[in-house]
């Protein structure tokens, strides 16, 4: 049985998944309305990520005997002033959501809960992935400065990334 201290954090983070999924979605919106499919198609794909990440806390606290309470999405933002303030958005909603899986590292440490601890090195390891990837993507929007040829070339590329479920 999990401790009801993690079992609350893991709902939390389920909930907070759930949002980044919404917000991803919404920044997808976004970028499919200013004609830049590939960019949308990039916000796709971390939609997918994100609940892939809330069904895997799903599947774990169930295995652990916990009980998962949904809770209501907040409304994600669904304007921005560009695209390099959605991608501003991102970074700083990835740091936010780092921190919160550090805070559930932290409660399994202090109740000495190895597998929580072990699924956590999983989930911390991969944000250090979507922060550099987003800051990897701020710097080359801020190259071109957010416009021209440049946007048609990053758009390409972004719009080429597809959602392969990681094997865990």
């Amino acid at each position: 049985m999990i401790n009801p201290k993690l079992e609350k954090a893991i709902n939390e983070q389920i909930n907070a998944e759930l949002y980044s999924a919404y917000l991803y979605l919404s920044m997808s919106a976004y970028l499919e309305s200013l004609n830049l499919p590939g960019f949308a198609t990039w916000m796709r794909v971390q939609f997918e990520e994100e609940q892939f990440h809330a069904m895997r806390f799903f599947t774990y606290l169930n295995d652990r005997g916990g009980r998962v309470v949904l809770e209501a999405i907040e409304k994600p933002q669904f304007e921005w002033n560009n695209v390099i303030e959605v991608f501003e958005k991102t970074l700083e909603h990835e740091i936010h959501v780092t921190n919160l899986l550090n805070n559930i590292a932290d409660i399994a440490e202090a109740e000495r809960d190895r597998p929580t601890k072990n699924l956590m090195i999983w989930f911390i390891d991969e944000q250090v992935e979507e922060e550099s990837t987003a800051e990897k993507i701020i710097n080359e929007l801020k190259m071109i400065n957010g416009e021209g040829h440049g946007m048609l070339m990053l758009d390409r590329e972004l719009g080429a990334r597809v959602f392969t479920p990681p094997v865990v």
